[in-house]
């Protein structure tokens, strides 16, 4: 992932889904020319599924930090807009242990698909989600909230999609509760675009609160 030609949807539940795909013409396209040795690829998107019912839906709170203790990745989040050429801002590449939320989607815990991108790796280092292709379906992932509540998310199902074929849709599209979205680069790195060639992404459900907010 890196600063270039990153694009994303809107306000995913809070929008439409014909804006979100007017957003979208190449997603994470670059991601990181510093990893050409396959770090993001992993095998073919898990076909199980893990079913959990939402909980009732948080207001509004901005998230500060997340946290997927099965792949190690702990990160404050810093909110992630949309350049001039409406494609998205990302953390800088040379911070690739840095995530971001995209803030025209919802918080987490909000009813609607939240979004949260980060490197898979960057200035020859791994990035806060190298391991992501490693999450399986029941995985927990944790964000706190500037409310100081903790909002509690479980993999429901991972996918390995072309950036060619970006499920917009299934991102970005209105839910009934409170989802997440985990995303970064992967697959096989393509040297001529400067770019790994697809999008990892973890579809998660939200379970409920856990806890008090910490400091990152």
């Amino acid at each position: 992932m890196n600063p270039r030609s990153h694009s994303w949807g809107n306000r995913g539940g809070r929008g439409t889904l014909a804006a979100a795909l007017a957003l979208i013409a190449v997603v994470l396209s670059g991601c990181s020319a510093e990893r050409p040795d396959g770090l993001g690829s992993p095998p073919p998107s898990s076909v199980s599924t893990v079913e959990t019912p939402a909980a009732q839906a948080l207001p509004r709170s901005v998230p500060a930090w997340v946290d997927v203790p099965r792949i190690g990745a702990r990160s404050s989040l810093v909110p992630l807009g949309l350049n001039p050429d409406r494609t998205v801002a990302v953390p800088p590449v040379d911070e690739p242990m840095q995530a971001g939320w995209y803030e025209y989607s919802p918080t987490p815990g909000e009813t609607g698909p939240a979004v949260i991108l980060g490197h898979v790796d960057g200035a020859g280092e791994d990035g806060i989600f190298a391991r992501l292709h490693e999450l399986e379906a029941g995985d927990e992932i944790r964000v706190g909230r500037s409310d100081g509540s903790v909002a509690r998310f479980v993999v429901a199902r991972m996918a390995r999609e072309p950036k060619s074929a970006f499920p917009a849709d299934e991102v970005y599209g209105n839910t009934e509760g409170p989802e997440l979205r985990l995303i970064t680069c992967g697959g096989e790195f393509d040297a001529a675009a400067d770019s790994y060639r697809d999008n990892i992404i973890a579809f998660a459900t939200f379970t409920g609160t856990v806890g008090k907010s910490r400091t990152e």
